[in-house]
């Protein structure tokens, strides 16, 4: 019964309110037309977008060092913007240097895509399709559109006061640039539904550029393919898009239908091919680092390291596979190896981050505890907002002796909404000290 659950004022005051917060969150959307349930303005997604979308591109090793290729993708996704649904957007393209296979939207514009998938494609449509797709996300609003469904769903469940603390919650967390986690929230997975508008978006900016709807078909019956012949490397994009026959079948009907007069649009096949020579040549070493990170996940270091090694020897300043074995030596204990690779990742890109952060690491495994704290120091320097490095810099100055400047780290980790066995050392650090009372 109702009364078991709340009284009828409760109940008709839960009404009221999300009959409120529905009025108080209706937006037309910008490809449809329609009014659409939306708590997140587009000046929050780009702010969102700022706050979180750097620290995912230097977790994916920042933008790749090819300034050809770099600007090649960037040229293309900026000429494809201005046919989009929201060409005001602050939109922005780069390959990243990850390896894995993926390609990825922050809801205010940030795209990137790996070198990993840009090995995979064969033309410059597919890689519009590509684009296309991602930009359709953004056009579409489907990360905002998924956080104010969330938002809903606290705001009935527990009412306003409720409501409005979880909303608090989810934007410090998200808007702080929590490293992964904030990442993770704005890169959550898509529906199958949104998956499809993407498509049919990224379908519709493509040929309004002047490429053949074939470019997208392409894409899709590429990318199934590989999954089912090499899965590996698609798990990351699969988790985030979902893949289906039934995707490549919609982009066929569509080119053959909404667009059977623009299949002859050209593909640009050779001046995909000029602008990718350099990446195409290092497609060897770059599959070996594939393989390693795959085997990485697999706890086979020794077999992983050496096809680091390998891939090292033909690249020997790539900044990813530098990192790849600093992070593969470490977890066989070789500290002192895993440093050596890190500063040498620092000096291949003196522009990043993630290499500071497993300089500090490393050191800090080492007991060289002055030193890691300068180099997570140095981190937060050129990109603040992780939550982990502010952790580890609390350990840093733990192990210095500086026990209050440690305990304004730790107290500053758990004002992040961490958890976990971190948060728990952290809490009990600061109680041991003295700094929370112990009920």
């Amino acid at each position: 019964m109702l009364s078991d659950m709340m009284n009828r004022r409760e109940f008709l005051y839960l009404s009221g309110i999300t009959s409120a917060v529905f009025l108080a969150g209706c937006a037309i959307n910008p490809v449809t037309g329609e009014q659409q349930l939306m708590f997140v303005s587009p000046q929050q997604e780009i702010a969102l977008d700022k706050k979180s979308s750097p620290h995912q591109f230097s977790s994916d090793y920042g933008a790749t060092s090819d300034k050809k290729v770099n600007a090649y993708v960037s040229r293309t996704g900026l000429a494809m913007a201005r046919h989009t649904h929201r060409p005001d957007m602050p939109y922005s393209f780069r390959c990243v240097d990850a390896v894995y296979v993926n390609a990825y939207a922050f809801p205010g514009g940030s795209i990137a895509c790996t070198r990993g998938i840009l090995l995979t494609l064969q033309n410059e449509a597919e890689l519009s399709a590509l684009l296309g797709h991602e930009m359709g996300h953004v056009n579409a609003r489907h990360t905002a559109s998924r956080m104010s469904k969330g938002m809903l769903i606290s705001a009935v469940a527990a009412g306003v006061s409720a409501f409005a603390a979880t909303k608090r919650k989810e934007y410090a967390a998200i808007a702080a640039g929590l490293g992964g986690a904030a990442s993770g929230a704005l890169l959550a997975f898509y529906s199958r539904e949104d998956e499809r508008q993407a498509d049919s978006l990224g379908m519709q900016y493509m040929v309004r550029t002047g490429y053949s709807p074939a470019g997208m078909v392409g894409l899709q019956t590429h990318l199934l393919n590989m999954h089912k012949s090499r899965p590996n490397p698609m798990q990351i994009l699969f988790a985030s898009h979902p893949m289906s026959e039934e995707r490549v079948r919609n982009a066929e009907l569509q080119m053959d239908t909404e667009f059977l007069h623009d299949k002859n649009k050209p593909l640009y096949r050779e001046r995909y091919m000029d602008n990718t020579a350099s990446l195409r040549a290092k497609r060897k070493p770059i599959m070996q680092l594939q393989d390693g990170e795959k085997l990485m996940q697999q706890k086979k270091y020794p077999q992983a390291e050496q096809k680091f090694s390998s891939a090292l020897k033909a690249m020997p300043n790539d900044y990813a596979g530098l990192l790849m074995m600093s992070k593969c030596t470490l977890a066989q204990n070789k500290a002192q190896v895993a440093q050596s690779y890190a500063d040498k990742a620092k000096r291949a890109k003196p522009g990043e981050a993630q290499a500071l952060h497993m300089a500090g690491i490393s050191r800090l495994v080492r007991q060289d505890f002055s030193g890691a704290e300068q180099q997570f120091r140095t981190y937060e320097q050129r990109l603040p907002g992780n939550p982990n490095t502010v952790y580890l810099r609390g350990l840093s100055l733990e192990g210095m002796g500086k026990k209050e400047a440690a305990a304004q780290e730790y107290g500053r980790y758990l004002q992040s909404g961490a958890q976990g066995d971190m948060a728990k050392r952290a809490y009990r650090k600061l109680q041991n000290w003295g700094y929370i009372r112990q009920r």
